[in-house]
């Protein structure tokens, strides 16, 4: 049978409610009698019960991700980053995803049969924005929001500046001297942050370096995947100067985009130069390798994982916003 409490107990000759102690973490013990319980773990093979653990503690040592889409790398990789950051202080993660479905976002943010599984959420909303707004951040489930959504302050924020991240994109494009320069990822029917920001940070550095942001380089992505790289890239080379360099707001849709340039007879990036964002590591693999802009997941993660334990320990902790870096890396795509 296995280990219970009491025979480790026994075994250290300790009480049970010392074992409980250690079992979870309690501080206020000795080093001297927390090695002996220890020692008389290791020698049972003793393996605490969750449930019993839940019940005690009123925690479940499980945390939430929610993202809109596991299989897009950037999310797979965060994702990934996460569990990572989360094992350091001894949580698991459990990963859902809401497929661009607000009624999907709503429901898992609201859904208190759902959330009492769990001692945290971190959650990527795409649309999301109403009901946290409507929510008592100090009665609802410590929180933390990821993505790049405007919050009004009350939850805890670790996002990414897509602004500055597009703007030195294109910027590292007009340094090539390119000056007829696409762009391919825009949603204007759809409220997501993401787009409407790499759209800003383009225009930005167009305007910048004295260019007229041209409407027909603009093309919209339903997704931003290859697909959708590929047919916006099709028809922006039809056009009439057809553009000498394509900004892609992700690099799925840059991948697409460069054997869109392929199959029109057109060199990369001698005829058109690409960048994405995101940094996935096909990209860094292909022929071209790709330039993109990358966001530090782990960077995201661990601030992530930090702040929503931070909350459990403490739920009145103030909010914190937290801004990841991102880093340029220059590839053969765009003459690197």
């Amino acid at each position: 049978m296995p280990a219970t409490l009491r025979d480790v107990a026994a075994r250290a000759d300790v009480s049970v409610r010392t074992v409980s102690n250690v079992v979870s973490g309690y501080t206020h013990v000795s080093e001297r009698m927390r090695q002996r319980v220890l020692a008389a773990i290791d020698e049972l093979d003793y393996r605490p019960n969750p449930a019993a653990r839940t019940l005690r503690t009123g925690r479940t040592g499980m945390l939430a991700l929610i993202v809109p889409e596991i299989d897009v790398p950037y999310f797979s990789a965060l994702a990934r980053d996460v569990i990572t950051a989360a094992a350091e202080l001894d949580y698991r993660v459990m990963i859902d995803q809401t497929g661009h479905d607000h009624e999907r976002e709503r429901e898992l943010l609201t859904g208190d049969d759902r959330t009492m599984l769990f001692d945290g959420i971190l959650f990527s909303p795409l649309v999301t924005q109403a009901e946290l707004l409507e929510m008592d951040s100090t009665t609802r489930i410590p929180l933390v929001l990821l993505g790049e959504h405007q919050f009004d302050g009350r939850f805890d924020h670790v996002a990414i500046d897509n602004v500055q991240a597009a703007h030195d994109a294109v910027a590292h494009l007009l340094a090539r001297g390119h000056t007829r320069i696409a762009a391919i990822g825009a949603q204007p029917l759809e409220p997501y942050a993401t787009p409407q920001q790499r759209t800003a940070g383009y225009e930005q550095a167009l305007r910048e370096a004295g260019l007229e942001v041209d409407p027909d380089y603009a093309r919209a992505a339903a997704h931003y995947s290859r697909a959708d790289g590929y047919t916006a890239a099709t028809e922006l080379l039809r056009l009439d100067p057809r553009p000498d360099a394509i900004f892609c707001f992700s690099d799925l849709l840059a991948m697409g985009a460069m054997r869109a340039v392929f199959d029109a007879g057109l060199s990369v990036p001698d005829d058109v130069a690409i960048i994405g964002i995101d940094d996935i590591e096909e990209g860094r693999y292909s022929r071209p390798s790709l330039s993109s802009v990358s966001l530090d997941t782990a960077f995201i993660s661990e601030q992530a994982v930090a702040r929503i334990a931070a909350r459990i320990d403490d739920p009145d902790v103030e909010p914190e916003q937290i801004v990841a870096p991102h880093t340029l890396h220059v590839r053969e795509s765009s003459g690197g």
